[in-house]
């Protein structure tokens, strides 16, 4: 798969998506970014750890939290594969992450550009910078393949 000129956060990403897909889990990859430096990152892991919660941006923020010791991650940005879905887009929210880079858009289940756009939302109290499709097409065709296999 084919990743340059991506960003290193959203290479990353990719690797931590290809892992999950090789786990057996829906491949989406998650990164967490302070100041240049990768703080966090994660890949889905609902069926690993028996959690539905486990995707890689939720696990990618609580690790990031724990890393740097703080509930609220002012000051840091999350890549991640795949449009966020609601949960996660509301995690974000209350993480105060400044920016969200994400790959691909997710008609079905994201919460970001479609569905319930939590970040537009009146009760929404932080709306982080978006910034979409930087890397979709590689993620794009990791998630096809992945689902194709299954079916």
């Amino acid at each position: 798969m084919t990743r340059w000129p991506l960003p290193p956060p959203m290479q990353r990403a990719l690797i931590l998506a290809e892992a999950a897909a090789a786990a057996g889990e829906v491949p989406v990859g998650a990164v967490v970014v302070r100041g240049g430096e990768i703080v966090a990152e994660a890949h889905n892991a609902p069926r690993e750890l028996s959690d539905p919660t486990a995707h890689a941006e939720l696990l990618a923020i609580r690790r990031a939290a724990q890393a740097l010791g703080a509930e609220r991650l002012e000051g840091c940005e999350l890549w991640v594969t795949l449009e966020p879905c609601a949960m996660c887009a509301g995690a974000i929210a209350h993480a105060r992450i400044g920016k969200l880079y994400y790959a691909a858009p997710d008609p079905k289940g994201g919460a970001v550009e479609h569905g319930a756009r939590v970040f537009e939302q009146p009760q929404c109290l932080h709306r982080p910078e978006v910034y979409s499709g930087m890397g979709e097409a590689a993620s794009a065709e990791l998630l096809r393949g992945f689902f194709a296999a299954r079916r």
